[in-house]
C-alpha cells in the first residue's frame, strides 16, 4: 500500500504543481479555465437553494415596489446575496462539500434582511462586528458585495469618526461572491486595528485590484463613507500577495487619498516579475510595452512621497521580489523604503511583523498627513496618462503626450530677478495644471503687490491667496510662454481627465452595449463581430463579475447617449450608431476599405477596434468592437493583466481569436493629444 501511497501522493503533488503559476501556465494554446468548473452540487441541495431562491426573488421584486426610500437605498445588501446563489447555481461556481453548506447559509441571510427590510427594520445597518453590505455599480448596474469589520467601539450616534483600513484579499480562482460573503460572514480577516473600521472589497474577483476591480474599490469606499462615519483623512489602504500587489498599485496612483499603505508581497510590475515568478520569456509589441507604464510602479515611485508606505516581505518568499524592486526604485530618487521582513518566513505574515506594522500605523495615525507639506525636498507628482491625475495640491489637466513620463514639482518660495513668488513649479511634459491648498494649509504669507508663481524660469501672476490659508490657480502653456487661468481652447477635442484612452478605460465608467440589428457588409465580418462580442460577454460575467448592459441600435435613447460609454458592435451597415458617428472618427470605414492615415486594408477581412470621443456626446466614449483588451491566457497571472491594445487597431479576420489577441493585430497606435492620427510610435 504505501508504493500505491507514494505514488497518489506524488501525482497530487504534480497536480498542484501543473495548476500552479509557473512554466504550465505560459502555453497560449492550453490554457485552463479560470474560474474553473465547479463540482456537482447533490439533486437535494440544488433544489432547496433554487427554491430559497426563488423565494428571494419573489422577496425582493416586492421590496422593489415598496416606496419607503430608505428601503430603495438598503435594497442592493439584501440583492448581494441573490446574485450570489443564482451565479453558484447557473454557472457551477461550487468547489467542495463545504462551501454548499456555505451557500445555504448565505442563502439564508439573504432571506433574513428581505424580511428585516419589509418590515423596515433592517438590523444589519447597526450591527458591529462582521457586516456585508452591497452597492449597485455605476460600470454595469449590477450589484457588488463587500465586507466590513466594525469595531465594538463604534456608535452610531455621535461626532466621532474612526480610522478605515482597506484590506485587498489574495489570489483566490475559486473565490467568487459566494466564497467571498461566506469568508466575511465567518473571519475577521488578518487585521483587526482597535477602534478602526476594515473595509474588505470584493474586488470584482481575481484582478489586482485593477480595471473594475479598481472602480469596485472606490465604490465600496463611497458606499461605506454614505453609512459609516469614516475619518476621510485617516484611511489607509493594505493588503497581501495579490492585495499587496493592489496597494502598491493605489498607493502611487491615489497618494493623497490615503494617510498610510502596507503592501505585502504581491507584485509591483509586469517584465521583471514574469520574468523571475513565471519563468515568462516576453516579447510584446511595442504598443503594449508602452501600456505597461499605466500599471508598473517603480516609474511612479516618487508619488510615495506623499503617503507614507510601510513594505513587508517574507524572507523567503519569492515574492519579496515586489518591495525589492520598489526599493531600488525609491533609492534611485533619493528614498529610503521602510521594508519590514518576516524572519525565515515564506508567503505569509510574521506574527512580529504585523506588530510592527500595527504600531507604526498608530504613528502616523496621530502625525499630520503628509499631502499638503511643501519642504526642502519638494513635492512631486508623476503620471504617465492623465486617468491618474490628482497627487495632493497638484492637479494634471494636459500632457504633451501621453505614455511618456511626465512630472510637476512644487518647489519652495524664492526670488528671481529681485522679484519674490510664492512657490516655484518644475514642469516636464505637462502643460495644463492646477494647484489647490485647502484652508490654513498655506504656509506662505501673502507679499505685497502682485502674486507670483515661478513655472521654469518665468514669473506668471495668479489670483492672490485670500487670508483663511487657502489657495487655488491654474496655469496653462501657450506656445513657450506660462499663463495664467483656463485655457482658450479647453473646450475643444483634446486628451483630458476620464477621456484619454486606451480602449480598456471605457470599461472604468458605466456602459452600454449597442448592439447591431441588421447584418454586416461582409459575412467574414459578421462572423468574427458576432464572436467578439459573445466573447465579450461571457469575460464580462466570468472575469469582471457583472452582467453587460446592452441595447438594440434602433432603440437606442437620447438619456442612454448622455450617460454611457457606448461599445459598439457591427459596421456601419450593421449599426446604424456606427454610421452615425462614422464620417466624425479619424478613420475611413467603407465597404471596400479600411483606411488610416497612409495605411489601406481590405474591408472584407479587416475591422478595426478603437476609442474615441463620441461624437454624439464628447464627455463619453465610444468603442468599436471590443471589450476589455486581455484575454484568457492573461487570466493565469495577475501580472499580466494590462492593456493589450492602445487606442485603435486594425484586426486581420483571417488568422482566428486566440487566448491572446482577438486575431492578428495588422496595425496599431494611439491618438495624439488632440484625438488625432499619429503613424508612428514615437
Amino acid at each position: 500500500m504505501r508504493p500505491l501511497l507514494s505514488l497518489l501522493c506524488g501525482l497530487l503533488l504534480l497536480t498542484q504543481v501543473l495548476l500552479a503559476d509557473g512554466p504550465a501556465d505560459n502555453i497560449i494554446d492550453n490554457v485552463r479555465q479560470i474560474p474553473p468548473l465547479g463540482i456537482e452540487i447533490p439533486e437535494s441541495d440544488r433544489t432547496t437553494l433554487r427554491q430559497g431562491l426563488d423565494q428571494l426573488t419573489t422577496a425582493i421584486d416586492a421590496l422593489r415596489q415598496d416606496k419607503n426610500p430608505s428601503t430603495q437605498v438598503l435594497l442592493p445588501d439584501v440583492e448581494v446575496f441573490h446574485r450570489a446563489i443564482q451565479q453558484t447555481l447557473d454557472f457551477g461556481e461550487i468547489y467542495s462539500e463545504g462551501e454548499i453548506k456555505q451557500a445555504h447559509e448565505v442563502l439564508a441571510e439573504g432571506l433574513r434582511r428581505a424580511e428585516q427590510l419589509k418590515a423596515h427594520q433592517p438590523a444589519w445597518v447597526t450591527q458591529k462586528g462582521l457586516v456585508v453590505r452591497g452597492y449597485r455599480s455605476r460600470l454595469d448596474g449590477t450589484v457588488q458585495p463587500y465586507g466590513l469589520v466594525i469595531p465594538q467601539s463604534y456608535t452610531f450616534d455621535g461626532a466621532h469618526r474612526y480610522r478605515c483600513d482597506l484590506w485587498f484579499h489574495g489570489r483566490g480562482e475559486k473565490s467568487l461572491e459566494t466564497q467571498f460573503i461566506s469568508q466575511r460572514m465567518r473571519s475577521v480577516g488578518q487585521i483587526e486595528p482597535a477602534d478602526t473600521i476594515v473595509l474588505h472589497p470584493f474586488g470584482r474577483y481575481s484582478n489586482a485590484f485593477k480595471f473594475a476591480g479598481e472602480i469596485d474599490v472606490l465604490e465600496a469606499l463611497e458606499h461605506a463613507q454614505q453609512h459609516y462615519r469614516i475619518n476621510d483623512e485617516r484611511i489607509a489602504v493594505r493588503g497581501f500577495s495579490m492585495g499587496g500587489a493592489g496597494v502598491w498599485h493605489f498607493a502611487v496612483h491615489y497618494p493623497d487619498r490615503f494617510f498610510a499603505a502596507t503592501p505585502g508581497a504581491g507584485f509591483s510590475e509586469t517584465p521583471e516579475f514574469l520574468k523571475s515568478f513565471q519563468g515568462e520569456t516576453l516579447n510584446p509589441p511595442w504598443y503594449e510595452e508602452r501600456l505597461w507604464n499605466l500599471y508598473d510602479c517603480p516609474s511612479w515611485v516618487m508619488n510615495l512621497r506623499l503617503v507614507p508606505t510601510i513594505a513587508y516581505s517574507g524572507e523567503i518568499d519569492r515574492q519579496k521580489q515586489a518591495a525589492d524592486i520598489m526599493a531600488v526604485a525609491c533609492s534611485q530618487v533619493g528614498m529610503n523604503l521602510q521594508h519590514i521582513i518576516g524572519p525565515e518566513t515564506a508567503h505569509k505574515i510574521h506574527p512580529d511583523s504585523l506588530v510592527e506594522i500595527e504600531r507604526k500605523l498608530l504613528e502616523l495615525q496621530q502625525a499630520p498627513r503628509r499631502r499638503w507639506v511643501i519642504d526642502n525636498s519638494a513635492m512631486q507628482a508623476t503620471t504617465w496618462t492623465l486617468r491618474y491625475n490628482s497627487f495632493g495640491p497638484i492637479t494634471i489637466l494636459g500632457l504633451d503626450e501621453h505614455w511618456q513620463k511626465s512630472r510637476a514639482m512644487i518647489l519652495p518660495n524664492g526670488n528671481l530677478d529681485g522679484k519674490a513668488y510664492l512657490v516655484g513649479l518644475s514642469i516636464d511634459g505637462v502643460n495644463d495644471l492646477a494647484v489647490s491648498f485647502p484652508a490654513g494649509q498655506l504656509k506662505h504669507h501673502p507679499v505685497q503687490g502682485p502674486s507670483l508663481v515661478r513655472v521654469q524660469n518665468q514669473l506668471v501672476i495668479v489670483p492672490t491667496p485670500p487670508t483663511d490659508g487657502s489657495w487655488d490657480f491654474r496655469i496653462y502653456r501657450d506656445g513657450e510662454t506660462w499663463k495664467s487661468g483656463i485655457p482658450p481652447d479647453d473646450d475643444q477635442l483634446r486628451k483630458r481627465p476620464g477621456l484619454q484612452g486606451p480602449i480598456d478605460d471605457a470599461f472604468m465608467d458605466s456602459f452600454l452595449y449597442v448592439l447591431p440589428s441588421g447584418t454586416a457588409a461582409h459575412p467574414q465580418v459578421e462572423a468574427w463581430t458576432e464572436s467578439e462580442l459573445e466573447h465579450a460577454q461571457i469575460h464580462w460575467r466570468q472575469q469582471m463579475r457583472g452582467d453587460v448592459r446592452y441595447v438594440n441600435d434602433t432603440d437606442l435613447t437620447d438619456e442612454q447617449i448622455a450617460q454611457h460609454n457606448l461599445i459598439l458592435w457591427g459596421d456601419a451597415q450593421s449599426n446604424s450608431i456606427i454610421a452615425r458617428v462614422l464620417p466624425q472618427l479619424p478613420i475611413v470605414w467603407d465597404n471596400e476599405t479600411i483606411q488610416v492615415d497612409e495605411q489601406k486594408f481590405d474591408a472584407t477581412t479587416h475591422a478595426p477596434v478603437l476609442i474615441y470621443p463620441n461624437p454624439l456626446n464628447p464627455k463619453k466614449y465610444i468603442v468599436l468592437n471590443s471589450g476589455f483588451t486581455y484575454r484568457e491566457y492573461d487570466y493565469l497571472n495577475n501580472a499580466r493583466q494590462t492593456p493589450k491594445l492602445p487606442d485603435w487597431a486594425i484586426i486581420d479576420l483571417s488568422v482566428p481569436p486566440n487566448s491572446r489577441w482577438p486575431g492578428k493585430v495588422a496595425a496599431a497606435n494611439f491618438f495624439d493629444e488632440r484625438w488625432q492620427l499619429k503613424t508612428s510610435k514615437e
